[in-house]
């Protein structure tokens, strides 16, 4: 079993996730068998309470694990299924030791970071190392190496590496090269800097990679080589894409990422075959055709909030040879009004979200899109407001809501699912995790997935209320996928709509590069159909103007 482990330096956010997922393609296209994890040096024990305009995206697995968002990086890039045995907080660390210390576990013992607190992070490390599972664990440590609050981490490898042998670890380092404009040059001090405090904790990074906007030239290239001792050919420039994260595993394969990390580690592997994802790549660079689609939301002030999604709809507009044209608008500034917004959209999206803000412009979105014969895309919440939109304005039930929003609803077309009446506890307590959903017959959604019943993840509290299916079925309401018994809405559609379609759960968190999930394909053929018919929503000019330029860009 070989061993990666990824570290990073000077600041935040340099790209510690796509660097190890994009290091999980390449050794996956070489024939090596892998598996990556992240440890989260944060004190919560998971991301699920945190704030999105704080942490962005949570992203959930299979088994249910609310996880850091580098997760979901992990399983597009690479065929891993991930559970929450791959991600590790501090929060976890702590709980685990406390817990052991009060049923006395440790016998008496005087309970410290070391050994105990190291001891459960190495745990972790050999708990997904399976020799007849994987070749290859790559661990990412988040955070900035420095913070007080990753020492432990950082203590636990080096005490690894001892354990397993040097010659079966390879410790890479993500750092920062920035370019001073005043004076016309890249500065290699930060990363000095920053490989000598990972020195001073006894780790020695084998390898380089140097996030930066210009290339590194040969001169610079030996001077990190010499001051950090890394042997030159193993400083790796990664330079900002210009297009798509899809070109990091092509840019670092370029560098000789994928060779120097199988020489290091003495494997022997084949050629990358890197022939699918480059044409992916070219279809998301150069398409033949684009669409304008509107993101319904209000977390965007965060670049990383809605990241699923975004990607979702690359992967579903690329195997349609087609780019996508994102208009990200505040549900805030559509309560007033959302012809002028969406006048010129071919397709509208509302995303999952909590509370109250922002609903009522998100429930305009969902009638426009119901009346104009847009296609619409809602997913979890997305599909509650558009189930509320028409029960008041195609059903007549005016009082029609969610107990989320009024627990004292007259008509809560969504309301509180069974099993979370009395639940306190706001962490991990949610309905999560892969629920099996039955298919009806003769609808849309069948046609969409070819299937009658499908495994997809949840994360949500509030559920249709079935008491109203009767009576919005009547109306053209349908819904065309439940929970196996029958119980609980997973699924809705229009009947006279030529693509209206919410979802109780994330379809965004199975989506591939080269495998799209069918709902955002089929989003994206009905967007396509849309536009192709010339036709375009009639214009309100008193509407409020779209968000500010700049928040209208693709979100990487």
């Amino acid at each position: 079993m070989k061993y990666i482990f990824i570290t990073g330096g000077v600041i935040s956010s340099l790209g510690k996730g796509l660097t190890a997922a994009s290091l999980g393609t390449l050794l996956e296209a070489r024939g090596l068998r892998i598996v990556l994890q992240k440890f989260d040096p944060y004190l919560n024990v998971d991301p699920g309470t945190m704030n999105p305009f704080q942490h962005g995206e949570v992203y959930v697995l299979d088994d249910g694990a609310e996880t850091d968002l580098d997760l979901g990086h992990y399983e597009r890039f690479t065929n891993c299924v991930l559970t929450r045995h791959n991600n590790l907080t501090s929060g976890q660390v702590y709980e685990s030791v406390i817990l052991k210390e009060r049923r006395g576990d440790y016998l008496g013992k005087t309970v410290q970071v070391i050994p105990h607190v190291t001891d459960v992070i190495k745990g972790r490390i050999r708990e997904i190392s399976d020799e007849s599972k994987y070749d290859v664990v790559i661990t990412e440590i988040g955070g900035t190496t420095g913070d007080i609050e990753g020492l432990p981490f950082l203590e636990a490898i080096r005490q690894f590496i001892l354990e397993v042998g040097a010659q079966n670890v390879l410790n890479v380092h993500v750092t920062l090269v920035p370019y001073i404009k005043a004076a016309h040059e890249l500065k290699t001090k930060p990363t000095q800097q920053s490989v000598a405090k990972l020195r001073e904790i006894g780790l020695q990074p084998q390898v380089l990679i140097c996030r930066t906007e210009l290339m590194l030239d040969l001169d610079l290239r030996q001077k990190l080589s010499m001051f950090c001792s890394v042997a030159e050919k193993a400083v790796i420039e990664e330079r900002d894409v210009a297009h798509t994260i899809y070109e990091v595993p092509l840019t670092l394969h370029a560098e000789g990422l994928d060779q120097l990390v199988c020489d290091l580690l003495s494997l022997k592997t084949r050629q990358p075959d890197l022939a699918g994802w480059k044409n992916f790549v070219k279809r998301v660079i150069s398409p033949a055709k684009r669409v304008t689609i509107a993101v319904i939301g209000k977390y965007f002030d965060v670049r990383d909030a809605y990241k699923s999604i975004y990607e979702s709809l690359t992967h579903a507009a690329a195997s349609e040879d087609c780019g996508i044209d994102l208009e990200l608008i505040d549900a805030e500034s559509l309560q007033d009004g959302v012809n002028g917004p969406l006048k010129d959209v071919s397709g509208i999206l509302i995303p999952g979200g909590f509370g109250l803000r922002g609903v009522e412009g998100k429930i305009k979105a969902a009638r426009f899109a119901r009346e104009h014969n847009i296609p619409y895309l809602g997913l979890c919440l997305g599909m509650q407001v558009a189930t509320i939109e028409f029960a008041r304005n195609a059903c007549g039930i005016k009082d029609a809501n969610s107990t989320e929003f009024d627990k004292n609803a007259k008509e809560p077309v969504i309301s509180l699912l069974e099993e979370q009446r009395g639940v306190k506890s706001m962490g991990a307590s949610m309905r999560l995790g892969t629920w099996p959903t039955k298919i009806a017959k003769g609808t849309l959604a069948e046609k969409i997935y070819g299937s009658t019943e499908v495994m997809e993840r949840h994360r949500h509290r509030y559920e249709f209320n079935m008491k109203y299916r009767d009576r919005m079925n009547e109306k053209g309401f349908v819904i065309s996928g439940t929970s196996p018994d029958g119980t609980l809405a997973e699924l809705i559609e229009l009947r006279d709509h030529p693509y209206f379609v919410g979802c109780q759960y994330h379809p965004e968190f199975q989506s591939k590069p080269n495998k799209p999930h069918p709902l955002f394909k089929g989003f994206i053929q009905a967007c396509l159909n849309y536009q192709s018919r010339g036709t375009r929503a009639p214009s309100d000019q008193e509407s409020p103007p779209r968000v500010p330029e700049q928040e209208l860009v693709l979100q990487r």
